[in-house]
């Protein structure tokens, strides 16, 4: 059994507990809002200027005019400049269609050293030609110049059949080829691209179909 002095102080310690257990508790009520609202300022809402955006799009629903200039390979007749012009459509964003009419001239140099007088009446004859043709673009996407610049570009295959001129003659013309087309503005592109043009010609008296390439690069404008 306990005595009255150990009754003494057990109550002695009791009452000395109660009230630090009181104090601990409100001091934690106190530190809960202090801490909440230390964290809601912690959240920085940063100031930012927005400047206004101008996007560039392919264009769609638009008439185009455009100059080429390149290098065009008759088979069998050697390279030269070829230069052109072409007139196209974009019906959509992904679709498009374009008339071209290209001049060059071919040479028979190097059959003139096998044959005495070559197969020309003149060394060089001037080779032309107009095709309508169908594109459609593939690949949509963006051209970087410098780090912060960007401008879209497309690349297109395209097909198109027409009529090709060479010595005084008229030769019906498949062409294929594909290009990329990178827009400088709303209304000006750069265009760079390659076609084949199949067609039939007479060579030594056989008649044969001619794979004739053509390089070109140029610009085009929208209007």
């Amino acid at each position: 059994m306990h005595n009255p002095a150990q009754w003494k102080v057990l109550l002695a310690a009791s009452l000395s507990i109660g009230p630090m257990l009181a104090g601990a508790a409100e001091q934690q009520a106190t530190d809960e809002p202090q801490r909440q609202q230390g964290a809601d300022q912690q959240v920085i809402e940063p100031q930012l200027d927005r400047r206004p955006v101008k996007v560039l799009h392919i264009p769609s629903n638009d008439f185009e005019f455009g100059l080429f200039t390149g290098a065009f390979n008759t088979e069998y007749f050697g390279t030269d400049v070829i230069g052109g012009v072409r007139l196209g459509y974009h019906i959509t964003e992904d679709f498009f269609a374009e008339a071209v009419y290209g001049n060059t001239r071919s040479t028979d140099e190097v059959l003139r050293q096998i044959l005495p007088g070559g197969v020309f009446r003149n060394q060089k004859e001037r080779l032309t030609y107009y095709e309508l043709s169908g594109g459609v673009n593939v690949l949509p996407g963006e051209v970087y110049f410098w780090s912060t610049t960007a401008r879209p570009s497309a690349l297109y295959l395209i097909v198109g059949l027409g009529s090709t001129k060479f010595l005084d003659q008229r030769h019906f013309t498949a062409s294929a080829g594909f290009g990329v087309r990178v827009w400088l503005a709303n209304w000006a592109a750069l265009q760079v691209d390659m076609r084949d043009h199949i067609f039939s010609l007479d060579v030594l008296g056989q008649q044969r179909a001619t794979q004739n390439l053509e390089f070109s690069g140029g610009v085009t404008f929208f209007f």
